[in-house]
């Protein structure tokens, strides 16, 4: 398997962020955001068959991946969604092509909604957008981060295997998995795992929800059609939300579809992304 390895790094105000760039710095920009718990690498096959036509940009949140992680750190979407508009500013994009995933489509949104970004157009992949979000897993953990934190590496290990795994429809590579699971392991990763979810507050997303309607940008929604983490009902009353947006259901993918569906999404995003009108 191809290494992904993120060369740059930007100061942010939520802490180092490791950032990479594909394709020719003259084309098109295209700005690829992660969920939660995952990194940039979930995008590593489309941003490289995006790269061919277009500049990618990657990156890893903070507290995520590669990215710093540190006690006490403000990991939270509201943090995120300020980042990011760092970085647009950093990068020197005005109004690039985004693609969001999980999380990162809540960063995306209140990038645009709260901060003033501006997109040429938003796909957007399962995001986390509309209430009720987060599994009785997701919360129990987040009221007892602290303990969670204190688990034996072990099992700490197999309880972040399993949540990981949970996210595919037909299952991961071993060796897939095991790179997803990899930044949550060990000090300071085990702690940042916790810390997360911790931070993850649906008022987020309450505080931009009824805004969807001012979403004037080309608008695409794809969802995985056996996603158990955010079912696919979601996506469609999402989809209904913003004005004019393209539904794009992905057959036999879980939540993870850039995982689950690589060659049905990357043709999805490339048809919308050369003709977003």
């Amino acid at each position: 398997m191809a290494e992904w390895q993120l060369t740059e790094t930007f100061s942010s105000t939520s802490g180092a962020v490791r950032w990479g760039r594909l394709g020719h710095p003259g084309r098109q920009p295209v700005v690829l955001l992660h969920g939660t718990p995952f990194s940039s690498y979930v995008w590593r096959a489309i941003a490289r068959a995006l790269a061919r036509d277009y500049q990618v940009f990657v990156w890893d949140m903070p507290g995520y991946g590669a990215s710093e992680k540190a006690a006490g750190q403000d990991v939270s979407l509201a943090a995120q969604g300020r980042v990011f508009t760092e970085l647009l500013a950093h990068w020197g994009l005005r109004e690039p092509l985004v693609v969001a995933h999980d999380f990162g489509g809540a960063v995306s949104l209140r990038a645009h909604l709260l901060h003033g970004a501006r997109y040429q157009a938003l796909a957007l992949v399962d995001p986390v957008a509309l209430a009720p979000w987060g599994s009785p897993f997701f919360r129990l953990v987040g009221e007892h981060s602290q303990v969670f934190e204190q688990l034996p590496p072990a099992l700490h290990r197999a309880l972040v295997r399993e949540y990981v795994s949970s996210a595919s429809s037909p299952g991961l590579h071993p060796a897939v998995l095991d790179r997803l699971v990899q930044p949550w392991l060990g000090d300071p990763g085990q702690a940042a795992f916790y810390r997360q979810i911790a931070q993850a507050d649906q008022r987020y997303t309450d505080e931009v929800q009824d805004r969807y309607a001012e979403i004037s940008i080309p608008t695409l929604v794809c969802w995985g059609q056996n996603d158990t983490w955010i079912p696919v009902d979601k996506g469609r009353e999402l989809t209904a939300l913003i004005p004019d947006a393209k539904w794009e259901p992905i057959a036999d993918a879980g939540h993870l579809v850039q995982e689950d569906a690589p060659a049905e999404l990357t043709a999805a995003l490339i048809a919308f992304l050369q003709d977003p009108r």
